[in-house]
């Protein structure tokens, strides 16, 4: 079975490379065809795993499952720190910053991260990423900002997501906090209907997160994990669409004037610094 993985995990990467490929001659046909072919081979993949009764994928292979939906905490021996970043943030469904991430992963699979082994983690990423493209399923990468499109600072993302889901808007932080209650909320239900109980450390980053949230928490003792999750799908529902709109039209213009790292990674600063020098000394010399 760990030979079928294997073989699944190798195909996963080869068709990443062709739907990038394809993407750069404008083959849109291949496009499609690839990316078809990949979800079936990612499903395949999901599948192999369940038989094989494993709770995730050997460390070497750098796929991680659907840690949103494990149960409970994941227990076994010490894994990668990008693949403990993978996790923390699938759990969250949203851009990070690493002390989140590292609260996260303490809460939900009993072993903090040590923030400062994270400064170094996007850059390794980034070069990775520059040597082989595509050549790993998944990369921890950057937030982006909409306006001139540059990593936005300290904030990580899995690049699997879209890029609008990795865009931040003016409303973005809070959406995001939002998905934030709402999949740690879920989480800590997740574990409660295991018939295992949450951590302590769980139990007190629900509380930190349902406090601001309106109507997340009323009462003394600990949150109710339901009132949690609902109360912030109800705020959320209130900004959703604008906030769409603007990470939209900021993934557009990514995709349009980005090159495929910097559309994980962000735009130069230094490149992003000239173009608004030029656009002012335009625009004061259009004054004069």
């Amino acid at each position: 079975m760990a030979e079928t993985l294997e073989l699944l995990e190798q195909r996963i990467a080869e068709l990443r490379r062709e739907v990038r490929q394809a993407s750069q001659a404008g083959d849109k046909l291949a496009v499609r065809r690839a990316r078809v072919e990949l979800r079936a081979v990612e499903q395949a993949w999901e599948e192999a795993l369940e038989r094989d009764g494993a709770e995730g994928p050997p460390v070497s292979s750098g796929v991680a499952p659907d840690y949103a939906s494990a149960p409970g905490p994941l227990a076994g021996a010490t894994i990668p720190v990008r693949e403990q970043v993978h996790q923390a943030l699938t759990v969250l469904g949203a851009c990070a910053a690493p002390k989140l991430i590292s609260a996260v992963h303490e809460a939900f699979f009993n072993d903090a991260i040590v923030t400062t082994k994270l400064a170094s983690l996007r850059r390794d990423e980034e070069r990775s990423f520059a040597a082989q493209a595509y050549a790993r399923p998944y990369y921890i990468c950057a937030a982006l900002n909409h306006e001139g499109l540059t990593s936005a600072r300290a904030l990580l993302a899995v690049s699997t997501w879209t890029l609008e889901q990795r865009m931040l808007g003016p409303l973005g932080p809070r959406i995001d906090f939002l998905t934030h209650a709402e999949r740690i909320a879920v989480h800590v239900q997740r574990i409660q209907q295991s018939g295992r109980q949450p951590s302590d450390v769980a139990w007190r980053l629900l509380g930190r997160f349902a406090a601001n949230v309106p109507d997340g928490f009323q009462g003394s003792g600990r949150p109710d994990p339901e009132q949690v999750a609902h109360a912030a799908r109800m705020e959320a529902a209130v900004h959703r669409e604008v906030d769409a709109t603007q990470r939209r039209l900021a993934a557009d213009r990514a995709r349009a004037q980005l090159g495929a790292s910097e559309q994980l990674f962000g735009a130069p600063v230094l490149a992003e610094a000239r173009r608004l020098g030029t656009d002012r000394r335009t625009a004061e010399g259009t004054v004069t």
